[in-house]
């Protein structure tokens, strides 16, 4: 993942559950109906014959179009099922050690919710990309959001790219596009009926 030059790039959330029968061919409608920098594998189930199926049919389609793929939280099923890094749910916590333990060329990036100082002291440790969120309405979570201003200061004063993620709708994403690197959409459009369309639908929002 390289920081956005011009526009913001759409990071990719996998749904936390999918059918291997159709999901992959999902995936890979979205990837080429526009252009997507990365694809985090967010499954929410713990059964590691489950995620290694996963990531094996998922792998397959990103990299055959240069589509970086990152794992959600399993750090030692990164280098074993061939994916390119791990988004970290933990702020700062274990970035230091990740990064000692998968390298300088694994991708490592981490949710830091919207605290600006779990943001910062990850930069700092060695995390390539920190995300905030949700910054839209949900009633999930415990009600606190990553705000307009929060992106306003990163974009100003932090050189590591931010994603912005969590309850994201096109008004929100215009709003936030000149401050943040990445949007991270997911439920956005898995549940469409040509989540394909809704991804391109919600990418014209950021240009």
């Amino acid at each position: 993942m390289t920081d956005a030059q011009d526009h913001p790039q759409i990071y990719l959330i996998t749904p936390s559950e999918f059918d291997l029968s159709s999901y992959p061919a999902q995936l890979a409608a979205c990837l080429d109906s526009t252009e997507v920098a990365c694809v985090r594998l967010a499954l929410g189930t713990t059964d590691e014959s489950r995620i290694s199926k996963a990531a094996d049919a998922l792998r397959e389609v990103t990299h055959e179009r240069d589509v970086a793929l990152v794992i959600d939280s399993h750090i030692m099923l990164v280098e074993r099922l061939g994916l390119d890094g791990v988004h970290l749910q933990d702020g700062a916590r274990t970035v230091k050690k990740v990064r000692k333990d998968l390298g300088d060329d694994a991708i490592i990036g981490t949710y830091c919710g919207n605290s600006r100082h779990d943001g910062m002291t990850a930069g700092e440790l060695g995390a390539d990309y920190v995300s905030f969120g949700p910054v839209g309405a949900t009633p999930l979570g415990d009600g606190r959001q990553a705000e307009l201003e929060l992106f306003e200061w990163w974009s100003m004063m932090i050189e590591v790219p931010v994603v912005a993620e969590g309850a994201l709708t096109a008004d929100l994403i215009r709003t936030l596009a000149p401050h943040t690197d990445f949007f991270g959409i997911g439920d956005e459009i898995w549940g469409n009926d040509s989540p394909a369309k809704a991804l391109t639908a919600l990418r014209s929002a950021m240009l």
